[in-house]
């Protein structure tokens, strides 16, 4: 002490000066204790925190083999965030060029060898690190449920060859199946909730996460080009169990309708109205009031009916045959009666047509896949009204072949042929099919994506097979971190030695 004063007091200082000088530190000390003291305090009072390693990204690749093409997604998700809600996205989709595996019935080979393009591309944008433990998976749909039914053994072929090619990656490959058609419903079902945040909702204030009321539940309307699924939360108890599918998801049940309608995709429908019109014609010139005035297209009816979906047919299937559009919309409105049975629902308010079972219409949907490209098209994915869908459509109908060229130079012409015909199918099958009207039209969200990933079963399955939405709540860890009790211990002790100096440089003080 006295060497701390000597340097505080050398030899020479006046007396005054050398008090005051004293009394400047002590003072100093006692705010350095006070200060140091409420630090310390403080620090020992943020004792918990949530610790998030950083960890690596997770990936995973599905290919949707649907009937008329193949699509490859590329999943990202960060590992420590596993069974969180809304936490995967989308990266990349990559296209398989040329039509749906189901195509390949002649050369099962050429199957496998599709998807060697996507799969290169997806193994150059996940990091090599992770190839290996990547889950890749192919799910078929309607396309190979048709194939399945025509013929069994081509179907497994063309699995054997899509087996080879893909086992060949340094991926974890998990198999390539045929999807049901309450799956690939359910799963689209499954994939819109989950991104939309429906099934959990993190919550900041309450430091965890809560459960949305199950009316906020979004409905999934898939359309493809073999089959049409309609899938929803329903406020009523389901009556027929062939339409009922149950999950338990972030440790809640829920019952869901879904039902899959085969040979009601987009493309099978409109083979199935062109061929309505083919027996009703008497000469190899058809009419069609579907198509643009002015168009005209040349085909053998062996393409048209290569379908098991089209159960009878002309006896010569060499034929050539004419089709010229007539560009008629009430026409065609009225034509698409003929590929539904309406009656056979006998007025019966919870039925579709065919005779299949729907309960009442529960809460938004969310229609995608053709549903979205036909509406998008035509501008009428931001909500119209019903009576201006209809205007809109009407107007598209009747306007002839060489005005819609001109004003589409860059549409597929196929495409844009049909687009008058898929938009009055979709109009049937969702007002007099699927039991919409002026009421609950604004209740359809026409979109390709939810959140940050296009839409479709393909998320789900994945989302599924990999358990990484569990039976159970997710259950928010909390951990010690040490570094703020490290800080606080250092302060107490600076705190108590600048309280024991600053003591005794009062008592030293008092008695000098």
């Amino acid at each position: 002490m006295t060497n701390l004063f000597s340097l505080i007091c050398p030899e020479g200082v006046d007396a005054v000066m050398c008090k005051n000088r004293k009394g400047l530190v002590v003072g100093c000390l006692l705010i350095i204790c006070v200060i140091s003291g409420i630090i310390a305090l403080i620090l020992s009072l943020v004792g918990f925190q949530d610790i998030y390693l950083p960890s690596p990204n997770k990936y995973g690749l599905v290919f949707d083999a649907g009937s008329s093409h193949t699509s490859l997604y590329i999943y990202q998700w960060p590992a420590d965030k596993e069974n969180d809600t809304g936490i995967v996205r989308q990266i990349s989709m990559c296209d398989v060029q040329g039509k749906g595996i189901s195509s390949y019935a002649d050369n099962p080979a050429l199957a496998g060898e599709s998807l060697k393009e996507c799969m290169n591309k997806a193994l150059t944008i996940i990091p090599e690190s992770r190839h290996k433990e990547t889950t890749t998976l192919l799910g078929a749909t309607a396309g190979m449920r048709l194939l399945n039914v025509q013929n069994a053994t081509t179907s497994q072929r063309i699995f054997e060859e899509i087996t080879k090619t893909l086992s060949k990656y340094p991926v974890n490959f998990q198999g390539a199946r045929i999807l049901t058609g309450n799956e690939e419903g359910s799963l689209g079902w499954i994939t819109v909730n989950y991104l939309l945040g429906t099934f959990i909702t993190l919550n900041s204030l309450v430091g965890g996460v809560t459960h949305p009321e199950q009316t906020n539940m979004v409905g999934a309307m898939d359309l493809g080009g073999a089959s049409t699924q309609m899938t929803f939360h329903p406020s009523v108890k389901i009556e027929n169990k062939d339409t009922e599918m149950s999950f338990r998801l972030y440790g809640y049940n829920y019952t869901i309708y879904t039902h899959s309608y085969l040979c009601y995709g987009q493309d099978q429908a409109l083979k199935k109205l062109l061929a309505e019109f083919i027996q009703n014609s008497t000469t190899n010139i058809v009419s069609h009031p579907c198509y643009p005035k002015g168009y005209k297209e040349n085909f053998t009816l062996t393409s048209v009916y290569n379908s098991p979906c089209l159960t009878t047919s002309p006896g010569n299937l060499q034929v050539n045959v004419t089709v010229e559009g007539q560009g008629n919309p009430g026409a065609c409105r009225q034509s698409f009666f003929r590929i539904f049975n309406f009656s056979q629902c006998n007025n019966n308010a919870n039925c579709s047509f065919n005779g299949v079972y729907q309960p009442p219409l529960q809460g938004k949907f969310y229609a995608f896949s053709a549903f979205y490209y036909t509406f998008n098209f035509l501008n009428m994915t931001c909500g119209q009204s019903l009576s201006s869908t209809n205007s809109t459509i009407w107007n598209y109908c009747t306007q002839d072949w060489s005005t819609l060229l001109a004003n589409h130079p860059q549409e597929n012409r196929k495409r844009l042929s049909e687009y008058c015909s898929s938009a009055m199918y979709i109009l049937t099958l969702l007002l007099d099919g699927y039991k919409f009207n002026e009421q609950n039209w604004k209740t359809i969200q026409f979109s390709k994506q939810a959140g940050n990933a296009d839409i479709g079963w393909t998320l789900g399955y994945m989302l599924n097979l990999t358990n990484m939405i569990p039976s159970e709540k997710p259950v928010k860890l909390e951990a010690y971190d040490y570094s703020p009790w490290v800080a606080a211990i250092f302060f107490i002790v600076l705190s108590i030695a600048a309280a024991i100096v600053a003591s005794g440089l009062y008592c030293f003080c008092r008695n000098s």
